[in-house]
Order: C-alpha cells, then sequence, then structure tokens
C-alpha cells in the first residue's frame, strides 16, 4: 500500500537504526501492516458494539438513565479491544515480530484487566458527548452558541489528548493509572502542539465521518476505527520513544520482542 506518491524519488534517508524516515517510512509501515490494522479494526468494531447499542437505545429513548450503565458497561467491554487496537499500531510503529493472531492473543491477555476501568470511563465519555451533541444540535429548539459549540469541541479534544497519551502506557507498562496520567500531562506540556495536532487530526476525522454520514459508514470496516490512530501515533512515536524509552525498555523486559532493524 503506497499512500501520497505513486513512484520513489530519489534514494530513502535513513535513520541512525536503518529505519526509513518521514513518507518514507510510513508507506513502509502501512504497506506492511494494514492487514493487521484491518482485521484489529474490524475485532474493535465487534467489540465496541455493545456500547453502541446501549447509547443508541439510550439516545432513543432520552434516558440518562439507560446511558450511565450503557456507557460504563459497554465501555469496560470495548476496553481491552481498545488496548489491543493501540498494542497493533505500537507494534507495527516499532517493528515487533510475531503474526498477527499470536501478537492479539498477547495483547488481549496481557490487557484486558487493566483496560476494563479505563474502558468505562472511556465509554462513559462518549455515551455523555453523544447524548450532548443529540440535545444540542438536534433536539434544541434554539441553535448553538459559537461558545458552546468551541466547548463542545474542546472537551472532545482534551479527551483525545488523554486518551492518545494514556493507552500506550497501558500497553507498554505495568504502571499505576495516577502515573500513567501525571506522564501524560508531562508529555503535552512538553511537546504541546505536536500532541495537540495529533489529537486534532483525529478530530477532524470523526467530525468528517459523522458529517458525512451515512457514506461514510461504508469506510468505517476498513479504515474508520484505525486509520487515524495510526497517523496520530506515527506522528507521536519518535517523541514517545524518547520519552519513555519504549524499545529499550522492551527489548531489555521481552528480547525475543525487540524490533527488527530495516537494512
Amino acid at each position: 500500500m503506497n499512500l501520497f506518491r505513486p513512484y520513489q524519488m530519489g534514494e530513502p534517508r535513513r535513520d541512525e537504526r536503518g529505519r526509513l524516515v518521514g513518507i518514507d517510512r510510513y508507506q513502509d509501515v502501512l504497506g506492511r501492516n494494514w492487514k493487521r490494522f484491518f482485521l484489529t479494526g474490524l475485532v474493535t468494531m465487534l467489540g465496541c458494539l455493545p456500547l453502541a447499542a446501549g447509547v443508541g437505545y439510550a439516545i432513543l429513548s432520552s434516558s440518562v438513565l439507560v446511558l450511565l450503565p450503557a456507557g460504563l458497561l459497554g465501555g469496560a467491554i470495548a476496553g481491552p479491544f481498545l488496548a489491543c487496537l493501540y498494542d497493533t499500531v505500537l507494534r507495527a510503529l516499532r517493528d515487533a515480530p510475531g503474526t498477527w493472531a499470536q501478537n492479539y492473543k498477547r495483547s488481549l491477555a496481557q490487557n484486558w484487566r487493566a483496560a476494563l476501568v479505563p474502558g468505562a470511563l472511556t465509554g462513559l465519555f462518549l455515551g455523555a458527548a453523544a447524548f450532548a451533541g443529540m440535545m444540542l444540535f438536534f433536539w434544541s429548539t434554539l441553535r448553538p452558541t459559537v461558545v458552546t459549540v468551541v466547548v463542545y469541541l474542546f472537551s472532545w479534544l482534551v479527551f483525545l489528548v488523554l486518551s492518545t497519551l494514556y493507552w500506550p502506557q497501558l500497553v507498554l507498562f505495568d504502571q499505576r493509572a495516577a502515573v500513567r496520567l501525571r506522564n501524560a500531562l508531562l508529555f503535552a506540556v512538553q511537546y504541546f502542539w505536536v500532541t495537540v495536532g495529533a489529537a486534532l487530526l483525529q478530530l477532524v476525522w470523526w467530525l468528517f465521518m459523522v458529517l458525512f454520514a451515512p457514506w461514510t459508514l461504508l469506510l468505517m470496516p476498513f479504515v474508520g476505527s484505525w486509520f487515524d490512530l495510526f497517523v496520530a501515533l506515527f506522528w507521536l512515536y519518535d517523541r514517545l520513544d524518547k520519552a519513555f524509552a519504549i524499545e529499550e525498555s522492551i527489548a531489555r523486559a521481552f528480547p525475543e520482542q525487540a524490533p527488527h532493524e530495516e537494512r
């Protein structure tokens, strides 16, 4: 899969590890791993079905009492699948060996317990945000003000910043939640604009998916659940590796998962 550039222009650049850099690296990782992303995306969508069904029923019935348990329980079910999605993308970015089935089973076994609570909180936010969006933009007889729209979108931006920085730590390191949140905050402060840019990219992607529905539903099985995350983590990965010593820590603790260098 060679996106954005149909042919090679000159000798590709490589870093000190022998890896391609820039758009060449993007094309290389995506070309080698798009089937893994596709399969993981499908499984993630299946894992999110209880959350979507519960939140959808709560919206149709206009019931907050249904929304709260539906968001929490559905999010807890979806949490392990979200963890596996992040893990799949991160394994691809560090060139980890192993087949998709082997890595997915290993990731699910390692992360399902730790992902339950973050998944429940994620589901609660998604449900509440979807419910609030219906109230603001569809049920209300008054047009929402610019300030209201900005606050609503800003809440999504903050959520995406936290999610993009919290879940990678969950699947990579055995830490307390407070430590992950502190690390996420420090990383966001140190790499503010890059982090905000990655979150904005995901926000624009999901706005596109929502605003152009139902036509964009045709894209969901193929790229809907993983493409924006892959691009965001690709953008952040070198800084994440520098801040958290991802590849050094994994190579030390799990030599069999050490990345393959490209030569």
